[in-house]
């Protein structure tokens, strides 16, 4: 099948298998422009929006834009190419491979290049953007009639000349002038205004030996700028010239290569071989996402009907993308009293700077900073390590080492973090890059006066002439333009807060019968109340309680009940759950609150649901109301049946993953049940709905164990181990277990206590804290024992079993892994026994019994193929090929291996896929094909590199360098990093045989 290629570096072009597609003419052409220049990135249907009509969109346009989405579905789907957009909220993704959009293309080139220059490596960083220059068809999107797309477009091409102006300068330091000169005559003839085009012109003449055109070069610059724009050449322009004429012109000379420090212990330590690499998830992200050309796009949606002062904006802008001279990251901090539009604010200014200011992409963090449970700066930055292509398995564990990777990781790049709700200097401080091409972005209550070098905003209450723009924008201008003076009384009665201005404007826009008029009249009735509103707290309680009381009453009990809930957003089904109510709808509990501001809306999940959230402010609100109307045994009922939602929902998640309940123990807890057609389609990628509803999950688990429902609590901590091994999100694991067996223990739940000490003995394996692991799991397999549990005696066994083969004890591994297939089975627990039978089978190899090896791993296929679990088939067939490879059937192991390799790639299993590549190589080099095994190590140093996965690359620099015995330079440049990497991580074997290499001149 041919693959659709997608061409916006000049007309917008599709070409499918036939030739190209014709695409109408229009709004499908500038959507399909859209998501391309986001692929495989969401873009929101409010951009789209904006795209087609920018400011005067009519009620229809997210429907119209709906149904220009289907169109494009059905005529890419028909044109048979590997391409889809699917809906993520809040608006859709075009999946497709990057390498069949230009512009995807260009961006990787051009990346790539610029990583081989930092390396030295020019002639082939010149190559790639000689290659990347020739994609270009024209003028980008050209022909295309979008105001919006205009400003992506031109900042497209700006990149092409950008890398234009990059090969030149790498030719320049090549030493390549003469042929130079023609081609930059053209360019700064096109381009007069590029100061760059006519530097590099006076430098090629010079060093061509064409001083005096050089002098000539140099002057026609100078009338052309001084009669244009009144301006005297640059100061790099002004120096050339002096350097000329002093005959001290110094020839272009390429940087120092840099090399990026290691940061990460490998999994595969001395005279071990990793025993358990991450499974693939069939719901990961794409690789793309997890390279290290990963680019972040974390903002919240920006408010439509948004209102500031023009002067705070560009000053706000200035201290973010950079003084001239600044030599710092740059810095800014909003401040202020709850209620004045300090995220709004931000968020705004974010948006505004993306694309132009940061485009390496824009990081976003909700700090909690006004809740129990502020965000710890460890939590964030494994969180935007993430975002920034490093798999969990790699993330450190300490403060330091993950700041240090966080500061590499964006030293090169330039990227806006938005800190939002701060809690302090101390939880900011260790967010901060250290690049000056970055720029931070706070908010809080505090000052923050520490920060240093901080551009501060603090905002207060709207000028007058604000609050009537925001409530015309909310109520309509033609209404606020008839009753001028009411509504010029009506901000001053609420005292010219935005989030009280807001609450009421909404009444009046949801009663357009109301006049504004009688609006003031109706707050003169709380007149004692609302005269405190600049003042504090109290006055924000008194206008929020104008909106509460007119509430239905099944209205103000939900509104109360979900101030319970600790989750960023809310899901429309904890409606349902809080009130006990089965309804197939369950958003139309909440949309009573939304249409008075309650609660906004804060996105569509994949269902077509949408999710809300609460402004702290209200929650607070809802909280004393909750604690005024419900008894302690009523606020208890609710919580556990919320919390029963999220257990059912993990729960499934579980099943879909694993073809089952398999190898997990789950408690007694009761469950409530979303509706069944909600919980079918939000699983669908159950991976995915973990992902992203982690801290939600992870939040219930701590919110159960305060309330005392350990039941619940140890039961959703075990249960999230599915997501928390796939994505490494070992912090999470502990930090949850923890919680979860604080309260078991003070319950007295043995049961529980025992589940939760077996699954921390699984995570301190995955740390390679054994000793610790060994402790835990042996604790727990006498209470398992105690209460005839074979489950649990299963899952201590394997993993004693899995401590016992890393530490080299093949028969005690063995008659653990016996014992552990007996439990399984006496559990009903087939995944179970076929992990059991994968992890043995490679003792069995190891021992050459590579007969029995074959039937557990023919026998584990069958099970894992039965229930459809996809991650234990990709563990199994990367031990056949590796018994395959000892019996001599080289080819079938090739074979076996690219199957895996792909499914690697598919889950975007970074870490397996490096592995899958030196297995690879391997066997090539089995094979007798040098060339071949090469080629799979070289790639297999990239992929664990490019993750910054210095341990498994030193791995494969050793294999590439046994191989090239004949390049002793190339081998010495293998070998002397990868020497430090095994010397810092006790890799005493592999230590050893690198030294020995470079001793005997390898």
């Amino acid at each position: 099948m041919s693959p659709l290629a997608f061409r916006v570096l000049g007309p917008l072009q599709v070409h499918g298998p036939d030739g190209p597609l014709r695409l109408p003419p229009g709004r499908q052409e500038v959507i399909l422009a859209a998501l391309l220049l986001e692929t495989n990135r969401v873009v929101s249907t409010n951009h789209l929006v904006d795209l087609i009509w920018e400011d005067n969109p009519p009620e229809t346009a997210r429907t119209q834009v709906q149904i220009c989405v289907s169109r494009l579905r059905k005529l890419l789907a028909g044109a048979d190419g590997e391409v889809s957009i699917t809906t993520r909220p809040p608006g859709y993704v075009l999946h497709t491979d990057a390498g069949n959009v230009d512009a995807a293309l260009f961006t990787g080139l051009v990346l790539r290049a610029r990583r081989l220059r930092e390396r030295g490596e020019l002639d082939q960083a010149v190559r790639l953007l000689r290659d990347a220059v020739t994609l270009w068809q024209g003028d980008c999107l050209s022909g295309l009639d979008s105001g919006p797309l205009a400003n992506k477009a031109r900042q497209l091409n700006e990149e092409r000349l950008t890398a234009v102006e990059l090969r030149i300068q790498l030719e320049l330091e090549l030493g390549r002038y003469d042929g130079l000169v023609g081609e930059l005559q053209r360019l700064t003839r096109e381009h007069p205004l590029r100061e760059k085009l006519r530097g590099q012109l006076i430098q090629a003449l010079y060093w061509s030996g064409r001083q005096a055109e050089a002098l000539e070069a140099f002057r026609t610059a100078r009338r052309f700028l001084a009669e244009e724009l009144g301006l005297e050449p640059s100061r790099e322009l002004r120096e050339l010239e002096s350097a000329i004429l002093a005959g001290r012109l110094p020839a272009p000379a390429a940087p120092a290569p840099v090399r990026v420090p290691a940061d990460r212990a490998e999994e595969e330590t001395a005279g071990a071989e990793p025993e358990e690499d991450p499974e693939p998830a069939a719901a990961s992200p794409p690789p793309e996402a997890l390279r290290q050309d990963a680019v972040p796009h974390q903002l919240p949606a920006a408010v439509a009907d948004f209102v500031s002062d023009a002067g705070r904006l560009a000053a706000l802008e200035e201290a973010l993308t950079g003084r001239p001279g600044r030599t710092t990251v740059g810095l800014a901090a909003i401040t202020g009293k709850p209620g004045t539009g300090k995220s709004t604010l931000a968020v705004h200014v974010a948006h505004m700077l993306s694309e132009t200011g940061f485009p390496d992409g824009q990081l976003y963090c909700d700090l909690r900073g006004t809740t129990g449970t502020p965000a710890t700066p460890e939590e964030v930055l494994g969180r935007f390590l993430r975002a920034l292509g490093i798999p969990g398995q790699l993330i450190p564990e300490s403060l330091d080492e993950r700041a240090e990777m966080y500061r590499t990781r964006l030293a090169s790049r330039r990227v806006l973090v938005v800190l939002d709700d701060a809690a302090g200097e101390g939880q900011v401080l260790p967010l901060l890059p250290g690049s000056r091409g970055c720029a931070v972005l706070v908010t809080g209550r505090a000052r923050l006066t520490a920060l240093p070098g901080a551009h501060r905003v603090e905002l207060d209450v709207l000028a007058e002439d604000q609050a009537l723009e925001l409530l015309s924008r909310i109520v309509g201008r033609e209404r606020v333009a008839g009753e001028a003076a009411a509504a010029e009384a009506l901000v001053r009665t609420v005292g010219r807060l935005p989030l009280a201005l807001r609450i009421v404007a909404a009444r009046l826009a949801a009663r357009p019968h109301w006049t504004l008029a009688s609006m003031v009249q109706r707050l003169a009735n709380e007149r004692h109340r609302l005269d405190e509103l600049a003042h504090g707290e109290m006055t924000m309680r008194a206008s929020l309680s104008l909106t509460y009381e007119g509430l239905a009453p099944e209205d103000r009990r939900l509104l109360r009940l979900l101030s319970m809930a600790q989750a960023p957003t809310l899901p429309s089904w904890l409606a349902g759950a809080l009130l006990d109510d089965r309804r197939p709808f369950p958003s139309d509990l909440m949309e009573p609150l939304v249409d008075v501001q309650m609660l906004d809306v804060a996105g569509v999940e994949r269902t077509g649901g949408f999710r809300y959230r609460f402004h702290e402010i209200i929650r607070v609100y809802a909280r004393e109301q909750l604690a005024a109307h419900h008894t302690p045994e009523a606020r208890q009922e609710a919580l556990a049946r919320m919390a029963g939602g999220w257990m059912h929902l993990a729960q499934q998640a579980h099943r879909k993953v694993y073809g089952g309940d398999f190898t997990v123990l789950h408690g007694d807890a009761p469950r409530w049940e979303p509706p069944a057609s909600y919980t079918d389609e939000v699983l669908a990628d159950p991976l995915a709905w973990l992902d992203a509803e982690q801290a939600s999950l992870c939040g219930m688990v701590e919110h159960t164990a305060d309330a005392g429902l350990h039941d619940l609590s140890w039961d959703l901590a075990t249960s999230l181990v599915t997501l928390f091994e796939v994505r490494g999100h070992y912090d999470l694991w502990e930090q949850t277990h923890l919680s979860a067996l604080a309260a078991v223990r003070k319950a007295g739940n043995l049961r529980g206590t025992a589940a939760i000490r077996a699954s921390l003995g699984s995570l301190y394996m995955s740390r390679n804290q054994f000793d610790t692991a060994r402790q835990a799991l042996n604790s727990a397999l006498d209470v398992f024992q105690a209460l005839d549990e074979p489950m649990g005696e299963a899952l201590c066994r394997r993993d004693m079993a899995l401590i016992a083969r890393t530490s080299g004890d093949d028969a005690a591994a063995l008659e653990l892994y016996r014992r552990s297939l007996a439990d399984f089975d006496r559990a009903g627990d087939v995944v179970g026994r076929a992990i059991v039978l994968t992890q043995s089978a490679h003792i069995r190899m190891r021992q050459g019994e590579t007969a029995e090896a074959q039937n557990q791993l023919d026998e584990a296929l069958d099970i894992y193929e039965g229930v459809g679990y996809t991650g234990g088939r990709a563990r199994t067939l990367r031990r056949v090929g590796q018994l395959l490879l000892e019996q001599g059937r080289s080819d079938l192991a090739v074979l076996t291996f690219t199957e895996v390799l792909e499914l690697c790639r598919d889950s975007g299993d970074v870490i397996g896929e490096g592995h899958l590549l030196r297995d690879l190589g391997h066997a090539f080099v089995i094979m007798g094909r040098p060339d071949r095994a090469r080629d799979f190590y070289d790639r297999a140093v990239a992929a664990r590199e490019g993750v910054m996965d210095f341990g498994g690359g030193a791995l494969a620099r050793l294999d590439l360098a046994r191989l090239l015995d004949a390049e002793p330079g190339r081998s010495r440049e293998l070998l002397v990093p990868a020497v430090e990497v095994f010397r810092e991580r006790r890799m005493g074997r592999e230590l050893a045989e690198a030294e020995r290499l470079l001793a005997t001149g390898c």
